[in-house]
Parts: C-alpha cells; structure tokens; sequence
C-alpha cells in the first residue's frame, strides 16, 4: 500500500460560528393587560346596601333622587325611596353621578 498524504480538514471559525446559533433569550416580558373587571363597583353597591346608606343620585337629565339601594345588577339599581314615593328601577346609564346623603 501506498502511503497517502491525507490534509486534516478544518472549518474555519466563522463557519462554525454561523452553525452554532445564539441561545436565545427569553422574550421580553411584557406588562399583563389589566383584568377588564375590578368588582369595586360591585363591592361600593354591596357596602351601602348592607349598611342601608341613604343615597342621592343625579340622573343625566339634572334630576335628584334620593334613596337607598335595595339591589343591582349588571344594568340597573333597584332603589327604594321613604317620603311616600314609589321605588324605581334605575338604570345605570341615566345615572350621571352618586354620592352619600348627608
């Protein structure tokens, strides 16, 4: 047999770096979005029912009722009125803004 002259191959530096491929990072954590309900307004309308907090509603149109909040919903408070008045349901979105009596 003959001897051969056998050259060691070797890749050069840059071809190794281009095969091996970067660790990757983690992807940038971005804030959580917000929950889209915060029950606070659940908890404010629970709060004044159990204390049976006397309340004034401005309705959108410039009335004032006055009352206490029996129960809600997603859309409306049942409120009950003293003074002889009948209770009414008020629907949220004619409500302009609340607040304590007194």
């Amino acid at each position: 047999m003959e001897a051969v002259n056998r050259k060691l191959i070797r890749p050069s530096l840059n071809e190794i770096k281009e095969q091996i491929t970067p660790p990757r990072r983690a992807p940038l954590q971005k804030k959580p979005v917000p929950p889209d309900q915060t029950n606070a307004e659940n908890f404010y309308y629970v709060k004044q029912m159990q204390a049976k907090t006397p309340m004034v509603f401005v309705l959108r149109d410039g009335e004032t009722l006055h009352g206490v909040i029996e129960w809600y919903d997603k859309c409306c408070l049942k409120v009950n009125r003293a003074d002889g008045e009948p209770n009414i349901l008020l629907y949220k979105p004619a409500i302009k803004y609340m607040y304590k009596e007194g």
